[in-house]
């Protein structure tokens, strides 16, 4: 409803701006919102999985050399080249005949030792610690004196892997039944 000296241009231009302020509104509000959501789910999944394949690491490092690894660069290295991990991951159930690869493939199907290094979402790395705990002993003569402290230091009966960006951990360094338990799990 046009007033008689209003142009058209006029009415015509409100309406553009009205309808580019509808589209912006509803992208603000509906599209980028659930686009954020997809991407935080896709990172919190593809995180755990990581987590995952380096527990699985772990657990193969400590076969191997009867401790933990607080080194994430050796793990890897250890990933890539040791016969046991390889072994591991050709490895058949003996009672079902399936396979019992520990190791989960990553969101693109792929086993990317690589990527274990950081995170999907900050490219920060891992943190990864193990416990370190020193007994002390003390050896006492006959007639009660201390003869000696004896003191035992072990490294690596425990470990913790942490995501930074919050998506979870993996065991602890302070409870046992906790060893290879994630947060998620």
């Amino acid at each position: 409803m046009q007033s008689k000296g209003e142009p058209w241009y006029l009415h015509a231009g409100l309406y553009a701006v009205i309808l580019i302020l509808v589209y912006l509104l509803i992208r603000v509000a509906i599209i980028e919102p659930q686009e954020i959501m997809e991407k935080e789910q896709y990172y919190k999944a593809e995180s755990r999985l990581r987590m995952s394949n380096l527990r699985e690491g772990e657990k193969l490092w400590q076969a191997q050399f009867g401790k933990f690894t607080d080194k994430l660069d050796s793990l890897i290295i250890f990933l890539k080249s040791s016969p046991s991990v390889e072994k591991a991951m050709n490895s058949v159930d003996s009672i079902t005949g399936r396979p019992a690869n520990p190791f989960v493939k990553l969101t693109d199907g792929n086993y990317s030792w690589d990527s274990l290094l950081h995170t999907p979402k900050s490219h920060l790395p891992y943190t990864l610690k193990v416990d370190t705990s020193t007994n002390y002993d003390t050896v006492i003569s006959r007639r009660g004196k201390i003869v000696r402290i004896d003191s035992t230091i072990k490294v690596g009966s425990r470990y913790l892997i942490e995501d930074p960006d919050g998506y979870g951990k993996i065991g602890d360094l302070y409870n046992e039944a906790l060893k290879n338990t994630a947060s998620w799990e």
